[in-house]
């Protein structure tokens, strides 16, 4: 099979039909209070794209990229919404299935997640991996740095502008949530040229992006997904950068003494990690072997709720909160590690 071409020999004559790729869809009954949240957590669980549905009214942007007159009639909002991915069959597993609900329920201690009920069905290939390209477009994500989809002409910027080019590929990380922003705003506030960043959980590559043509002398990104590693370096490409401006490592800083010791102990001015509470709280335990005297931490992915966990694990491992910082229902700490 070629190029989506199944060729047969029938009667001594080649002949071809088109083959359809199906997908397992997976749709999740929730809340309007959290479909972001639980997108967050399938993308952290390596699903490589969700739809959402729900009745909330649109904002004036939001009408402006519907590109149609006549908005449809979407009835009273009764604050359902509807959260659906899909996953190739041959990657479909109990064991995923599972990791997804114990994380589900796992949430539904912080917000109201409604009944989760989870519906199956299999659907022929759409191209739904590319149908959300056409709402991405160019934007703000800090006051001087604007994303540019790969696919989009290239927009007319001030002169003190950072034009960051991306393709999230199958990777989380497209700048548009809030845990990203806050991490983009508070890289754009403390890097300053010569310095060594490490970024954890880089998943498109945005953020060790950002802190290279902010100036940092070098940025080391690591990641434990290989798709992830494989989408920085083609964002590394579109945007000019090399491997000897940002070296990418796949592994779980977390629990591999040796990692550490291969991106380089006590060597990072500043460390950016937009992960996950969960994941956040023991990285913070061992995130100091390979951070500077006086090095900052960034962790971002953190929902309002669990805050004062993480913050309690910041300050038990002899961390300074310098700041925290909120968009929407998401907070963000920056750190310091004791300069002696």
């Amino acid at each position: 099979m070629e190029n989506g071409l199944m060729l047969t020999a029938a009667s001594g004559r080649l002949f071809y039909k088109e083959t359809e790729m199906k997908w397992n869809k997976y749709r999740i009954k929730t809340t309007e209070e959290a479909e972001d949240m639980i997108s967050y957590t399938l993308g952290e669980l390596g699903i490589e794209g969700v739809e959402i549905e729900d009745k909330a009214p649109l904002s004036e942007e939001d009408k402006k990229k519907m590109f149609v007159d006549i908005l449809p009639d979407l009835g009273d909002d009764d604050g359902t919404a509807y959260v659906s991915f899909y996953i190739e069959p041959e990657k479909d597993s109990d064991e995923l299935m599972e990791k997804i609900k114990k994380a589900l329920h796992e949430l539904s201690a912080y917000v109201n997640t409604g009944d989760l009920t989870i519906t199956r069905t299999q659907t022929a290939d759409v191209d739904w991996m590319n149908n959300w390209k056409k709402y991405w477009k160019p934007f703000r994500a800090d006051d001087h740095i604007i994303i540019l989809p790969t696919w989009e002409e290239p927009i007319d910027a001030a002169e003190d502008d950072l034009v960051i080019t991306l393709d999230p590929g199958m990777s989380f990380g497209t700048g548009t949530h809030h845990t990203t922003k806050l991490c983009i705003h508070q890289l754009s506030k403390y890097v300053k040229p010569g310095m060594h960043v490490l970024d954890v959980g880089t998943g498109s590559g945005i953020l060790s992006i950002i802190s290279a043509k902010l100036g940092a002398d070098s940025v080391c990104a690591v990641d434990i997904d290989p798709d992830c590693i494989t989408s920085l370096k083609e964002n590394m490409k579109v945007n000019d950068l090399t491997e000897k401006e940002i070296e990418s490592h796949q592994g779980d800083l977390n629990t591999d003494r040796a990692l550490r010791e291969t991106v380089g102990l006590e060597s990072y001015d500043i460390v950016v990690a937009n992960i996950l509470a969960d994941v956040i709280m023991p990285l913070s335990d061992v995130v100091g072997e390979v951070m500077k005297p006086g090095a900052l931490f960034i962790s971002s992915g953190i929902l309002e709720s669990r805050g004062d966990e993480v913050k309690e694990a910041l300050l038990r491992n002899h961390f300074e909160i310098v700041e925290m910082t909120q968009s929407g229902e998401w907070v963000s700490f920056t750190a310091r590690k004791p300069a002696v």
